[in-house]
C-alpha cells in the first residue's frame, strides 16, 4: 500500500514540476516580448528626437544664415555626416576601406531628374571637385586643412 502511495504522489508531484516549468517558460516568454516592445518603443523615441533635433537645427541654420535653404543646410549636414563616417573608419589602426566615389548631396538628387539643369552647375563642380580632393586626402591619411570654396 506504501509503495501504490508513493506512486501517486510522484506522479502528482511530476505533474505540478511540469506545470511549474511550463509557468516559467510562458513568463520567460512574456518577458521576452515586453522587453523587445519596450526596446522598439526607445529606438522609435530616439528617432524621433533626433529627428526633431535635425528639423530645429536646419531651422536654426537656414534662420541665421541669410540665403540659405533647409536643402542646403541638409546637404551641409550629409557631407559632414560623411566625413565623421570616413574619419571613424580611419581612426582603428586595422580598419581597411574601399570608399566609391560619391557624386555629393546635390548631384544625387538631379541623376532623379537627369533632365533638370540650373545655373548652378559650376558651383556644384566645385563642390564636387572639393569633396573629391577631401576623400583623396583622407584615403591617403593626410589632414585636412580648412579650404573656403
Amino acid at each position: 500500500m506504501n509503495d501504490i502511495n508513493t506512486a501517486q504522489r510522484l506522479q502528482l508531484a511530476s505533474v505540478y514540476k511540469g506545470e511549474a516549468e511550463k509557468i516559467l517558460l510562458v513568463k520567460k516568454a512574456e518577458a521576452e516580448a515586453e522587453a523587445k516592445y519596450l526596446s522598439g518603443v526607445g529606438i522609435a523615441k530616439q528617432r524621433q528626437a533626433i529627428t526633431d533635433g535635425l528639423r530645429e537645427n536646419i531651422l536654426n541654420f537656414s534662420h541665421s544664415v541669410s540665403g540659405t535653404s533647409a536643402k542646403e543646410v541638409m546637404d551641409l549636414i550629409m557631407v559632414t555626416q560623411y566625413f565623421d563616417t570616413i574619419k571613424e573608419l580611419g581612426d582603428g589602426s586595422k580598419n581597411t576601406s574601399v570608399h566609391p566615389p560619391w557624386p555629393g548631396p546635390r548631384e544625387g538628387h538631379q541623376r532623379a531628374d537627369p533632365g533638370r539643369h540650373d545655373a548652378s552647375s559650376l558651383k556644384q563642380q566645385r563642390v564636387n571637385h572639393f569633396l573629391h580632393v577631401c576623400i583623396r586626402k583622407l584615403q591617403l591619411g593626410m589632414s585636412l586643412e580648412l579650404i573656403c570654396l
